[in-house]
């Protein structure tokens, strides 16, 4: 066995796979520019480094379902106010995930919300944080099933691995007396611990129409207001559905 043998066999060994492949040509580019050792060793272990992080956050994105089309670059910030894109920029820097802060985002239907959410997402992870994004009737379904299964505690313990969750069209759940109180949990579970990230078209004064209860809509409100960011998308923000029918309307019928 080689020098260079001993060296991948030992590299597999300390688990360093990005270190693996580089290492021969790692080698040779130090001979030819007469590296020193320390300069050889700290260039392999930054290349290391960056491997490690690079498929961390394959592995994040894999995990968060966020929808891959969505993103900062193609989210249309021209046509937001002034305050929604200052906003914007300042949750893309995580600081409201540090802090354990929800990020709640209101609007009618076509205005941008999820986009606006998922965008927001994808960054979060890009600074290294762990995003689970879902429709709220899925997740609800799923803790419904875990609750008839006896496994509600171990569901929630899963959901909790997520630094974020994106509850995904909050206004949407079926509103059973049994899906309200599987919500209300998860989310006084994750009160003051972990971020949530909601959208919806039903301001708080309609959440009545979801948690039903006038207590339990209250003290749902007060978990996830508590420490929040709000985001609102007013009547001054276009339907993009809108906006895209227009546009086949045009294409398909020119002047």
């Amino acid at each position: 066995m080689s020098q260079l043998e001993k060296i991948r066999h030992h590299l597999h060994t300390l688990r360093m796979p990005t270190s693996i492949e580089i290492v021969g040509e790692l080698l040779l580019t130090a001979t030819r520019e007469t590296w020193s050792l320390e300069t050889f060793l700290s260039e392999l272990l930054e290349q290391e480094m960056e491997g490690r992080r690079q498929r961390r956050l394959e592995r994040l994105q894999k995990e968060s379902h966020l929808p891959a089309g969505k993103i900062l670059a193609n989210f249309e910030q021209e046509h937001l106010p002034l305050q929604l894109r200052r906003q914007l920029a300042q949750l893309c820097t995580a600081e409201f995930v540090s802090r354990a802060e929800n990020l709640l985002i209101f609007g009618l239907p076509g205005r941008g919300k999820t986009h606006f959410a998922v965008a927001v997402g994808h960054q979060l992870i890009q600074a290294g944080h762990s995003v689970l994004f879902t429709p709220t009737f899925r997740i609800v379904d799923d803790l419904l099933r875990a609750k008839r299964d006896l496994l509600l505690e171990q569901e929630l313990r899963r959901l909790d691995t997520f630094e974020v969750l994106i509850l995904d069209d909050l206004g949407y759940v079926q509103q059973s007396r049994d899906e309200m109180e599987v919500l209300f949990t998860l989310l006084a579970e994750r009160y003051e611990r972990r971020s949530v990230i909601i959208t919806s078209n039903l301001v708080f004064s309609q959440w009545d129409q979801i948690f039903k209860d006038p207590l339990t809509t209250a003290a749902a409100i007060d978990r996830v207001v508590h420490h929040s960011v709000i985001v609102e998308f007013g009547q001054e923000i276009t339907s993009h559905r809108a906006q895209e029918a227009a546009l086949r309307i045009q294409q398909q019928n020119p002047v």
